[in-house]
């Protein structure tokens, strides 16, 4: 067992199985809020991952009670939210390019930019107590990777479910509708055994082409329509009023007053 980055890192990393299984925790705050510092550090992780040939699989799991609150949204507001979409998308990015088998340990709050990480992912471990929800409609705002992985997780419906309504569902109805694959206890301890048992005695470039091959689709959708995504969300969404005044209200935990424009 090898240890990667000190604590005081928003982000920890032990490599397991003599470097073929990662298991990373997310840190840096409360509610592992994904902000500009933990998701630098977390494309580290996954630049790292395109250079490590053994690499099989990452296990993705949140410090403490909760998997993620979601992105920070201070960092949403007029001003920061461009370079904040840039980071967030470029993980992402990494991520793909990366083609390792990603696995999420959710207990818990999985909200907002956490969904959309744990979406990502090929599998997602849950505990009993989970809650996933894509709550940026509430805040006036949308999710634009969570538009795009919740569709090919879910299909449109259920994506639109989710988008659309801001509600959060239980551990069970996420299970019930295919967002989650697993519900254990130990989601953490699932994950690991799930890729100790199935990924990690696979040839390490096969099981890479694999994810390629077996996400080639996703690829596309990413280069075809996230682009077009982030100007409707730059250009239209955050040139209206009401989305700076939902993001505003939520910080300052208040009702927001709509203008519907």
């Amino acid at each position: 067992m090898e240890k990667m980055f000190p604590s005081i890192r928003p982000i920890h990393v032990e490599k397991l199985e003599d470097g073929a299984l990662w298991d990373v925790e997310l840190g840096g705050s409360k509610g592992n809020i994904l902000d500009a510092k933990l998701i630098d550090a977390l494309t580290e992780i996954f630049r790292e991952a395109v250079e490590t040939k053994a690499l099989r699989a990452v296990c993705l799991r949140g410090q403490g009670r909760h998997f993620s609150f979601g992105a920070s949204v201070e960092e949403h507001l007029p001003g920061e939210v461009d370079v904040m979409l840039a980071r967030f998308h470029g993980l992402f990015r990494t991520m793909l390019e990366s083609a390792v088998v990603c696995l999420a340990a959710v207990r818990s709050q999985c909200l907002g930019g956490g969904l959309e990480l744990a979406a990502f992912c090929h599998r997602i471990f849950a505990s009993p107590d989970a809650k996933f929800g894509q709550p940026e409609i509430v805040l006036g705002v949308l999710a634009p990777m969570g538009s795009i992985l919740l569709s090919e997780r879910l299909g449109r419906s259920g994506a639109e479910d989710l988008c659309l309504s801001g509600r959060s569902i239980n551990a069970s109805d996420a299970y019930r509708i295919g967002l989650a694959d697993v519900i254990d206890d130990d989601p953490e301890r699932a994950a690991l055994a799930y890729a100790q048992e199935y990924l990690v005695p696979r040839s390490a470039s096969s099981l890479r082409l694999a994810v390629r091959v077996a996400r080639l689709g996703l690829s596309k959708r990413l280069d075809g329509e996230l682009p077009e995504i982030e100007r409707l969300y730059l250009e239209e969404l955050m040139a209206s009023s009401d989305a700076e005044e939902g993001l505003r209200a939520f910080l300052d935990k208040r009702t927001p007053h709509w203008r519907n424009q």
